[in-house]
Protein backbone atom coordinates (compact mmCIF):
# COMPACT_ATOMS: atom_id res chain seq x y z
CA UNK A 1 0.00 0.00 0.00
CA UNK A 2 1.28 3.48 -1.05
CA UNK A 3 2.11 5.97 1.30
CA UNK A 4 0.23 9.29 1.87
CA UNK A 5 2.12 12.49 2.71
CA UNK A 6 1.13 13.40 6.55
CA UNK A 7 -1.60 16.07 5.81
CA UNK A 8 0.01 18.84 7.84
CA UNK A 9 3.44 18.17 6.22
CA UNK A 10 3.24 21.96 5.21
CA UNK A 11 1.93 23.69 8.33
CA UNK A 12 4.38 25.15 10.67
CA UNK A 13 3.39 25.83 14.37
CA UNK A 14 4.72 27.97 16.76
CA UNK A 15 3.92 26.94 20.64
CA UNK A 16 3.58 29.08 23.22
CA UNK A 17 2.00 26.97 25.47
CA UNK A 18 2.89 25.03 28.62
CA UNK A 19 1.11 22.45 31.40
CA UNK A 20 -0.86 20.03 29.27
CA UNK A 21 -3.79 21.77 27.07
CA UNK A 22 -1.87 23.50 24.79
CA UNK A 23 1.10 20.81 24.61
CA UNK A 24 -1.49 17.89 23.71
CA UNK A 25 -3.13 19.94 20.93
CA UNK A 26 0.37 20.75 19.83
CA UNK A 27 1.99 17.40 19.75
CA UNK A 28 -1.32 16.17 17.96
CA UNK A 29 -0.59 18.76 15.33
CA UNK A 30 3.11 17.35 15.13
CA UNK A 31 1.84 13.42 14.55
CA UNK A 32 -0.34 14.89 11.60
CA UNK A 33 3.03 16.09 10.55
CA UNK A 34 2.86 19.76 11.33
CA UNK A 35 6.70 21.31 12.13
CA UNK A 36 6.03 22.56 15.67
CA UNK A 37 8.45 24.85 17.55
CA UNK A 38 7.95 25.03 21.35
CA UNK A 39 8.93 28.21 23.00
CA UNK A 40 9.76 27.88 26.51
CA UNK A 41 11.70 30.17 29.25
CA UNK A 42 15.16 30.19 29.91
CA UNK A 43 16.72 28.02 32.57
CA UNK A 44 13.10 26.46 33.67
CA UNK A 45 11.14 26.14 30.07
CA UNK A 46 7.93 24.33 30.57
CA UNK A 47 6.13 23.86 34.17
CA UNK A 48 6.16 20.59 33.23
CA UNK A 49 9.70 19.44 32.98
CA UNK A 50 9.92 19.78 36.83
CA UNK A 51 6.48 17.74 37.37
CA UNK A 52 7.50 14.28 38.98
CA UNK A 53 7.92 11.67 40.31
CA UNK A 54 7.75 9.40 37.79
CA UNK A 55 10.71 10.40 36.23
CA UNK A 56 12.17 8.49 33.05
CA UNK A 57 16.10 8.40 32.20
CA UNK A 58 15.65 11.58 30.15
CA UNK A 59 13.11 13.61 31.88
CA UNK A 60 9.65 14.22 33.35
CA UNK A 61 7.00 11.47 32.26
CA UNK A 62 4.58 14.18 32.53
CA UNK A 63 6.06 16.68 29.77
CA UNK A 64 7.14 13.82 28.06
CA UNK A 65 3.65 12.49 27.46
CA UNK A 66 2.60 15.61 25.50
CA UNK A 67 5.51 17.06 23.96
CA UNK A 68 6.99 14.58 21.35
CA UNK A 69 7.87 15.53 17.79
CA UNK A 70 8.79 19.15 18.65
CA UNK A 71 11.73 21.31 18.62
CA UNK A 72 12.63 23.38 21.59
CA UNK A 73 13.81 26.93 21.36
CA UNK A 74 14.60 29.64 24.28
CA UNK A 75 13.34 32.92 24.35
CA UNK A 76 13.13 35.06 26.91
CA UNK A 77 10.00 37.50 25.74
CA UNK A 78 11.18 40.12 28.07
CA UNK A 79 14.38 40.56 25.94
CA UNK A 80 13.77 42.74 22.96
CA UNK A 81 15.88 40.74 20.99
CA UNK A 82 14.18 37.51 21.74
CA UNK A 83 11.27 39.24 22.12
CA UNK A 84 11.54 39.83 17.93
CA UNK A 85 12.23 36.25 16.89
CA UNK A 86 9.33 35.26 18.60
CA UNK A 87 7.47 38.02 16.30
CA UNK A 88 9.22 36.69 13.35
CA UNK A 89 8.62 33.47 14.37
CA UNK A 90 4.61 34.11 14.71
CA UNK A 91 4.87 35.99 11.43
CA UNK A 92 5.76 32.49 9.56
CA UNK A 93 3.51 30.51 11.13
CA UNK A 94 0.60 28.51 10.28
CA UNK A 95 -0.64 28.04 13.57
CA UNK A 96 0.19 29.94 17.07
CA UNK A 97 -1.53 28.32 20.19
CA UNK A 98 -1.10 30.24 23.55
CA UNK A 99 -2.26 29.78 26.91
CA UNK A 100 -0.23 33.11 28.72
CA UNK A 101 -3.33 34.50 31.33
CA UNK A 102 -5.31 36.95 28.87
CA UNK A 103 -3.80 39.67 27.55
CA UNK A 104 -0.57 38.55 28.02
CA UNK A 105 0.69 38.17 25.17
CA UNK A 106 -0.94 41.33 23.84
CA UNK A 107 1.01 42.95 26.78
CA UNK A 108 4.26 41.53 24.65
CA UNK A 109 3.05 42.72 21.13
CA UNK A 110 2.60 39.18 20.22
CA UNK A 111 -1.23 38.97 20.10
CA UNK A 112 -3.23 38.35 17.65
CA UNK A 113 -4.32 41.91 16.66
CA UNK A 114 -0.62 42.37 16.06
CA UNK A 115 0.01 38.82 14.14
CA UNK A 116 -2.51 39.39 11.77
CA UNK A 117 -1.06 42.70 10.54
CA UNK A 118 1.98 40.32 9.10
CA UNK A 119 0.05 37.28 9.08
CA UNK A 120 -3.11 37.56 7.87
CA UNK A 121 -3.52 33.96 7.03
CA UNK A 122 -2.84 32.84 10.86
CA UNK A 123 -4.60 30.54 12.76
CA UNK A 124 -4.25 31.97 16.20
CA UNK A 125 -5.64 29.41 19.45
CA UNK A 126 -5.72 31.34 22.75
CA UNK A 127 -6.51 29.03 25.93
CA UNK A 128 -7.42 30.30 29.26
CA UNK A 129 -9.25 28.86 32.31
CA UNK A 130 -12.69 30.68 32.15
CA UNK A 131 -12.40 33.27 29.45
CA UNK A 132 -10.91 36.64 28.45
CA UNK A 133 -13.88 38.37 29.92
CA UNK A 134 -15.30 38.28 33.65
CA UNK A 135 -12.96 35.25 34.22
CA UNK A 136 -10.08 36.76 32.80
CA UNK A 137 -8.02 36.73 36.03
CA UNK A 138 -8.74 33.28 37.50
CA UNK A 139 -6.18 30.68 37.24
CA UNK A 140 -7.37 27.78 35.08
CA UNK A 141 -5.75 24.68 36.88
CA UNK A 142 -7.68 21.30 35.73
CA UNK A 143 -8.30 20.58 39.50
CA UNK A 144 -10.27 23.80 40.05
CA UNK A 145 -12.44 23.09 36.59
CA UNK A 146 -13.43 20.35 37.77
CA UNK A 147 -14.81 21.50 40.97
CA UNK A 148 -16.12 24.77 39.76
CA UNK A 149 -17.40 23.00 36.73
CA UNK A 150 -19.58 20.23 37.98
CA UNK A 151 -17.56 16.67 37.28
CA UNK A 152 -16.34 16.27 40.57
CA UNK A 153 -20.60 16.55 41.71
CA UNK A 154 -21.18 13.61 40.01
CA UNK A 155 -17.96 11.64 40.51
CA UNK A 156 -17.43 9.54 43.31
CA UNK A 157 -19.47 7.21 45.53
CA UNK A 158 -23.04 8.16 46.45
CA UNK A 159 -22.60 8.97 50.05
CA UNK A 160 -18.55 9.40 49.78
CA UNK A 161 -16.88 12.91 48.66
CA UNK A 162 -16.81 14.60 45.61
CA UNK A 163 -14.02 13.51 43.44
CA UNK A 164 -11.85 14.28 40.69
CA UNK A 165 -11.19 12.25 37.52
CA UNK A 166 -7.79 10.26 37.40
CA UNK A 167 -6.20 12.01 34.78
CA UNK A 168 -6.49 16.01 33.61
CA UNK A 169 -9.58 15.26 32.05
CA UNK A 170 -10.55 18.46 31.53
CA UNK A 171 -7.26 19.77 29.68
CA UNK A 172 -7.22 16.51 27.85
CA UNK A 173 -10.84 17.65 26.40
CA UNK A 174 -9.88 21.34 25.82
CA UNK A 175 -6.72 20.21 23.78
CA UNK A 176 -8.94 17.88 21.14
CA UNK A 177 -11.31 21.03 21.04
CA UNK A 178 -8.38 23.41 19.80
CA UNK A 179 -7.11 20.50 17.55
CA UNK A 180 -11.00 20.34 16.16
CA UNK A 181 -11.31 24.21 15.69
CA UNK A 182 -7.31 24.64 14.28
CA UNK A 183 -8.26 22.01 11.87
CA UNK A 184 -11.46 23.12 10.87
CA UNK A 185 -10.09 27.09 10.55
CA UNK A 186 -7.06 25.67 8.55
CA UNK A 187 -10.01 24.18 5.64
CA UNK A 188 -11.83 27.30 5.80
CA UNK A 189 -8.49 29.17 5.12
CA UNK A 190 -7.66 26.94 1.67
CA UNK A 191 -11.08 29.15 0.40
CA UNK A 192 -10.70 31.93 2.34
CA UNK A 193 -7.22 33.18 2.22
CA UNK A 194 -8.09 34.61 5.38
CA UNK A 195 -6.50 33.38 9.36
CA UNK A 196 -8.77 33.16 12.78
CA UNK A 197 -9.11 34.12 15.94
CA UNK A 198 -9.64 31.03 18.26
CA UNK A 199 -10.58 31.50 21.87
CA UNK A 200 -10.82 28.41 23.85
CA UNK A 201 -11.27 27.52 27.86
CA UNK A 202 -11.28 24.59 30.16
CA UNK A 203 -14.96 25.41 31.37
CA UNK A 204 -16.37 25.57 28.38
CA UNK A 205 -14.62 22.70 26.74
CA UNK A 206 -16.19 20.89 30.37
CA UNK A 207 -19.71 21.66 29.99
CA UNK A 208 -19.61 20.76 26.26
CA UNK A 209 -18.33 17.53 27.49
CA UNK A 210 -21.10 16.93 30.19
CA UNK A 211 -23.45 15.78 27.41
CA UNK A 212 -26.72 13.84 28.85
CA UNK A 213 -25.49 15.05 32.38
CA UNK A 214 -25.50 18.58 31.17
CA UNK A 215 -28.97 18.36 29.29
CA UNK A 216 -30.42 16.83 32.22
CA UNK A 217 -30.40 20.40 33.87
CA UNK A 218 -30.89 22.13 31.47
CA UNK A 219 -34.08 20.49 30.18
CA UNK A 220 -35.41 18.67 32.97
CA UNK A 221 -34.42 20.68 35.54
CA UNK A 222 -32.65 17.64 37.46
CA UNK A 223 -29.19 18.18 39.28
CA UNK A 224 -27.00 15.05 39.03
CA UNK A 225 -25.18 13.61 42.02
CA UNK A 226 -22.86 11.15 42.31
CA UNK A 227 -23.90 7.55 41.69
CA UNK A 228 -20.46 5.66 42.05
CA UNK A 229 -19.85 3.64 39.19
CA UNK A 230 -23.69 3.24 38.45
CA UNK A 231 -25.34 5.25 35.21
CA UNK A 232 -28.06 7.19 35.98
CA UNK A 233 -30.22 5.94 33.23
CA UNK A 234 -29.58 2.74 32.49
CA UNK A 235 -29.50 -0.18 34.79
CA UNK A 236 -27.17 -2.67 35.03
CA UNK A 237 -24.84 -0.29 33.88
CA UNK A 238 -22.17 -0.09 36.71
CA UNK A 239 -19.41 -2.41 38.42
CA UNK A 240 -20.78 -5.62 40.19
CA UNK A 241 -18.69 -7.38 42.65
CA UNK A 242 -17.31 -11.06 41.56
CA UNK A 243 -15.32 -13.52 43.24
CA UNK A 244 -12.42 -11.75 43.45
CA UNK A 245 -13.30 -8.46 42.36
CA UNK A 246 -15.14 -5.65 40.12
CA UNK A 247 -16.32 -6.97 36.72
CA UNK A 248 -18.15 -3.72 34.37
CA UNK A 249 -21.33 -4.95 32.99
CA UNK A 250 -23.23 -2.31 30.53
CA UNK A 251 -26.48 -3.53 29.23
CA UNK A 252 -27.78 -1.06 27.05
CA UNK A 253 -31.33 -3.19 26.09
CA UNK A 254 -33.90 -5.57 27.06
CA UNK A 255 -32.19 -8.17 24.72
CA UNK A 256 -28.73 -7.89 26.57
CA UNK A 257 -30.63 -8.01 30.35
CA UNK A 258 -32.08 -11.43 29.22
CA UNK A 259 -28.71 -13.03 28.23
CA UNK A 260 -27.07 -11.51 31.23
CA UNK A 261 -29.66 -12.86 33.50
CA UNK A 262 -29.79 -16.31 31.23
CA UNK A 263 -25.65 -16.50 32.24
CA UNK A 264 -25.78 -15.87 35.68
CA UNK A 265 -28.60 -18.64 35.95
CA UNK A 266 -31.45 -16.69 36.75
CA UNK A 267 -33.61 -16.04 33.44
CA UNK A 268 -36.99 -15.45 35.57
CA UNK A 269 -35.60 -11.77 36.10
CA UNK A 270 -35.42 -11.18 32.55
CA UNK A 271 -39.95 -11.11 33.32
CA UNK A 272 -40.01 -9.75 36.99
CA UNK A 273 -41.93 -6.63 36.70
CA UNK A 274 -39.59 -4.68 38.54
CA UNK A 275 -37.20 -5.71 35.76
CA UNK A 276 -38.81 -5.73 32.11
CA UNK A 277 -37.41 -2.48 30.98
CA UNK A 278 -34.51 -0.51 31.33
CA UNK A 279 -36.73 2.31 32.92
CA UNK A 280 -38.19 -0.38 35.86
CA UNK A 281 -34.48 -1.40 36.23
CA UNK A 282 -33.45 2.07 37.09
CA UNK A 283 -36.41 2.41 39.61
CA UNK A 284 -35.72 -0.79 40.92
CA UNK A 285 -31.18 -0.77 40.91
CA UNK A 286 -30.98 -1.06 44.22
CA UNK A 287 -33.16 -4.61 44.65
CA UNK A 288 -31.83 -5.89 41.26
CA UNK A 289 -27.85 -4.94 41.89
CA UNK A 290 -28.08 -7.68 45.28
CA UNK A 291 -29.92 -10.52 43.38
CA UNK A 292 -26.84 -10.28 40.29
CA UNK A 293 -24.19 -10.33 42.38
CA UNK A 294 -25.45 -13.25 44.66
CA UNK A 295 -24.90 -14.71 41.20
CA UNK A 296 -21.63 -13.09 40.20
CA UNK A 297 -19.60 -13.83 43.73
CA UNK A 298 -20.19 -17.77 42.64
CA UNK A 299 -17.23 -16.85 39.81
CA UNK A 300 -13.97 -14.64 39.13
CA UNK A 301 -14.38 -11.78 37.22
CA UNK A 302 -12.27 -13.00 34.18
CA UNK A 303 -14.58 -16.13 33.54
CA UNK A 304 -17.74 -13.95 33.81
CA UNK A 305 -16.05 -12.09 31.49
CA UNK A 306 -15.72 -14.62 28.63
CA UNK A 307 -19.02 -16.10 29.46
CA UNK A 308 -20.72 -12.87 28.65
CA UNK A 309 -18.83 -11.50 26.27
CA UNK A 310 -19.53 -15.17 24.06
CA UNK A 311 -23.17 -13.85 24.34
CA UNK A 312 -22.93 -10.61 23.24
CA UNK A 313 -23.22 -8.91 26.95
CA UNK A 314 -20.51 -5.85 27.46
CA UNK A 315 -18.46 -7.05 29.96
CA UNK A 316 -15.00 -6.03 31.71
CA UNK A 317 -12.82 -6.80 34.65
CA UNK A 318 -11.56 -3.57 35.81
CA UNK A 319 -7.82 -3.32 35.47
CA UNK A 320 -4.72 -1.17 35.44
CA UNK A 321 -3.67 0.98 33.14
CA UNK A 322 -1.13 -1.96 31.89
CA UNK A 323 -3.64 -4.18 31.44
CA UNK A 324 -5.31 -2.11 29.32
CA UNK A 325 -2.08 -1.51 27.01
CA UNK A 326 -1.77 -5.14 27.07
CA UNK A 327 -5.12 -5.59 26.00
CA UNK A 328 -4.83 -2.85 23.23
CA UNK A 329 -1.53 -4.89 21.84
CA UNK A 330 -3.12 -8.48 22.52
CA UNK A 331 -6.09 -6.84 19.82
CA UNK A 332 -3.47 -5.73 17.21
CA UNK A 333 -4.27 -2.33 17.78
CA UNK A 334 -0.34 -1.36 18.19
CA UNK A 335 -1.03 0.96 21.40
CA UNK A 336 2.68 2.22 21.39
CA UNK A 337 5.48 3.39 19.75
CA UNK A 338 8.97 3.76 19.84
CA UNK A 339 10.63 7.45 20.11
CA UNK A 340 14.24 8.14 19.37
CA UNK A 341 16.53 11.05 20.03
CA UNK A 342 18.50 12.93 17.43
CA UNK A 343 21.02 10.23 16.53
CA UNK A 344 18.07 7.74 16.02
CA UNK A 345 18.19 5.62 19.17
CA UNK A 346 15.04 4.45 20.85
CA UNK A 347 14.88 6.22 24.36
CA UNK A 348 11.40 5.78 25.32
CA UNK A 349 7.86 3.89 24.28
CA UNK A 350 4.90 6.22 24.25
CA UNK A 351 1.14 6.06 23.24
CA UNK A 352 0.69 6.36 19.93
CA UNK A 353 -1.55 9.05 17.58
CA UNK A 354 -4.59 6.82 18.20
CA UNK A 355 -5.79 7.54 14.73
CA UNK A 356 -4.57 4.71 11.97
CA UNK A 357 -4.81 5.30 8.65
CA UNK A 358 -5.25 4.29 5.04
CA UNK A 359 -3.15 4.53 3.40
CA UNK A 360 -0.96 4.90 6.12
CA UNK A 361 1.00 8.56 6.66
CA UNK A 362 4.59 9.02 7.86
CA UNK A 363 5.15 8.69 11.19
CA UNK A 364 7.24 10.89 13.22
CA UNK A 365 8.56 9.55 16.42
CA UNK A 366 10.98 11.95 17.70
CA UNK A 367 11.60 11.83 21.36
CA UNK A 368 10.41 15.22 23.09
CA UNK A 369 12.84 18.06 22.92
CA UNK A 370 15.35 18.61 25.57
CA UNK A 371 15.33 21.89 26.53
CA UNK A 372 16.64 24.46 24.03
CA UNK A 373 17.47 21.11 22.25
CA UNK A 374 17.35 22.81 18.88
CA UNK A 375 17.83 26.65 20.26
CA UNK A 376 20.63 27.41 17.67
CA UNK A 377 19.42 26.22 14.51
CA UNK A 378 15.88 27.56 15.05
CA UNK A 379 17.49 30.88 16.26
CA UNK A 380 19.44 30.78 12.52
CA UNK A 381 16.59 30.01 10.89
CA UNK A 382 14.52 32.77 12.34
CA UNK A 383 17.59 35.22 11.58
CA UNK A 384 17.31 34.83 7.98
Amino acid sequence: MNTAAAPLADILVADFSRILAGPLATMTLADLGARVIKVERPGDGDDTRSWGPPFSATGSTYFESVNRNKESVCLDLADPGDRGLARELISRADVVVENFRPGGMEKLGLGYDEARVTNPGVVYASISGFGTAAGRDLLGYDFVVQALGGLMSITGEADGPALKAGVALVDVLTAKDAVAGILAALLRRQSSGSGARLELNLLSSLQGALANQAQAVLGAGVIPGRLGNAHPSIAPYETLECADGPIAIACGNDGQFGRLVAVLGVPELADDPRFTSNSRRVANRATLVPLLERQLRGAAAAEWQGRLTAVSVPAGRVGTIADGIALASSLGLEPTMEVVDAAGAAVASQVRHPISWSPPIPLRNSAPPLLGEQDAAVREWLGR
